[in-house]
């Protein structure tokens, strides 16, 4: 019930025929993991500078917003100053109005250039 003799040598062939497409595929295996490897140090070096350069842009926009408020923080004071500018404007002019007006009923405009010097100065 052995095998006979040829049918041996391919029944022992077939097998080493085997070993050598596992050890074939092992390799190919291998080699593919160490490309995969690879592959994604090269994707998370990609990464990395996206990263970065993400950061980079944040600080800059952070940068700007801070000028950006800086700079908004001195119009608020300048308009300010402005209306206060405006106010004493408008006071004068009404107390100029009040001396024109009072000059045609009389001596009343000494009081009131009086008044007008203290908002002047």
């Amino acid at each position: 019930m052995f095998p006979k003799p040829h049918c041996y040598d391919l029944i022992l062939h077939r097998k080493i025929g085997m070993k050598m497409q596992t050890k074939h595929k092992k390799k190919a295996r291998k080699h593919d993991s160490k490309l995969k490897c690879r592959r994604w140090k090269g994707e998370l070096e990609e990464i990395r500078k996206e990263q970065s350069s993400i950061r980079e842009g944040q600080s800059q926009v952070g940068e700007k917003l801070e000028a950006m408020e800086i700079e908004c923080e001195a119009l608020h004071e300048e308009s300010k100053l402005m209306i206060k500018r405006s106010a004493l404007t408008q006071i004068r002019l009404a107390v100029m109005l009040n001396i024109l007006t009072a000059r045609k009923g009389g001596d009343y405009a000494i009081r009131l250039r009086s008044s007008l010097n203290c908002y002047v100065k």
